[in-house]
């Protein structure tokens, strides 16, 4: 297969030996061009045929966010990185690039230490999400090795049989690559009236993740939070899981609550889906309704098993509608998805499914439910 062509955009001549250097050891990737501003860049996409633009937000005369609103007035489907400071200002305008059309984003190393490290950091974020985002190089994922979790109790060994559909007492999320734009869609469909609470897994780094939710919180009925442990789970609500923190669900008293940990990572993430799925799967059982959204790798996957295991639904947004099919599409192969539908329809199929004034308590199983 060709070689994947990448031109790398940042005022900073620095920046762009590191990139170069970074990705060139790559016997997939190509370091076809680079440009120290937007306007080179313009000239140089016409010149190179990149198949994928890193892009950085920060730059003088012609920033990243009007660079991108020239490239997508052309280049509609070419891939666009975001490369970018772990600032506050740098999270807006990420989050503003990714609203006007990049397809991800990945954040400037910072107090590594050396060159190499830097460049290894690079290595790890960058190169997986250019393959991801440039499928046609690279053959269909296969399932990684799968962490080490608590097993699941002797009652959810069994095999799954078919089981009456038993009212919903939790929305759990989980989204990566192409994440905040398909949250912008689908969260505004929800009612205010939504009888459960929703809780959101999206691959973000501190800072990030709170801007999100603010920005979520401005276009939505729901009321939307980042998480900071110890909240009450409530219908009509909405908690994403902050940036380095693993969010659970935990059964205190009659209630249902948040808590984080900063336990190791799995699939390599920090908040994961598994980690969120399992822990919900535990506390409501066969009430939990499991969404997963576009993104790259196969967080996730685990967590609906366990989800599916106590026979609570999952529903995955299709291949079409994807940033990356990656993690919908690890469900979706897996046979773990009851529905699998454009992004656009999973709005109202949620809504259908959850109903409005179950009356159920929180955190109670209806009757029946798998225990």
């Amino acid at each position: 297969m060709p070689k994947i062509r990448v031109l790398i955009v940042d005022d900073s001549v620095v920046i762009r030996r590191l990139l170069t250097d970074a990705l060139a050891g790559d016997p997939d990737i190509e370091v076809v061009g680079t440009a120290a501003s937007g306007k080179i860049a313009l000239a140089k996409i016409t010149q190179v045929s990149p198949d994928v633009v890193t892009l950085d937000v920060e730059m003088p005369e012609m920033d990243g966010i009007q660079t991108l609103i020239q490239i997508r007035k052309t280049w509609t489907r070419l891939p666009v990185i975001m490369f970018s400071t772990l600032t506050e200002r740098g999270a807006a305008s990420t989050l503003d690039a990714l609203t006007h059309g990049a397809s991800d984003y990945v954040t400037k190393p910072a107090n590594v230490g050396s060159v190499a490290t830097a460049q290894q950091r690079i290595r790890d974020e960058m190169i997986p999400k250019i393959k991801a985002l440039c499928t046609r190089h690279t053959p269909e994922p296969q399932p990684a090795p799968r962490p080490v979790v608590t097993p699941l109790p002797a009652a959810g060994q069994r095999s799954i049989a078919a089981q009456p559909a038993q009212r919903v007492g939790v929305l759990a999320i989980g989204v990566s690559t192409g994440g905040p734009n398909a949250l912008a869609a689908f969260l505004p469909e929800l009612p205010a009236s939504l009888p459960v609470p929703v809780v959101i897994v999206q691959h973000m780094p501190p800072t990030f993740t709170k801007l999100l939710a603010d920005r979520l919180a401005s276009r939505c009925q729901l009321a939307v939070h980042e998480a900071a442990g110890g909240e009450t789970l409530a219908p009509g609500t909405v908690w994403i899981a902050p940036g380095d923190h693993h969010m659970t669900a935990v059964r205190r008293g009659g209630a249902v609550q948040l808590v984080l940990n900063q336990d190791p990572p799995e699939n390599s993430c920090r908040p994961a889906v598994d980690v969120l799925f399992r822990s919900v799967a535990e506390v409501y059982r066969a009430q939990v309704l499991a969404l997963v959204l576009t993104g790259m790798g196969q967080d996730g996957l685990i967590g609906c098993e366990w989800v599916k295991e106590r026979h609570g639904r999952v529903f995955v947004q299709d291949e079409k509608s994807s940033v990356v099919w990656g993690m919908p599409g690890f469900v979706a192969r897996a046979g773990l998805a009851d529905r699998i539908l454009p992004l656009d329809q999973l709005g109202g199929e949620v809504i259908r499914t959850v109903g409005t004034g179950n009356g159920l308590p929180l955190g109670l199983h209806a009757a029946g439910a798998e225990r």
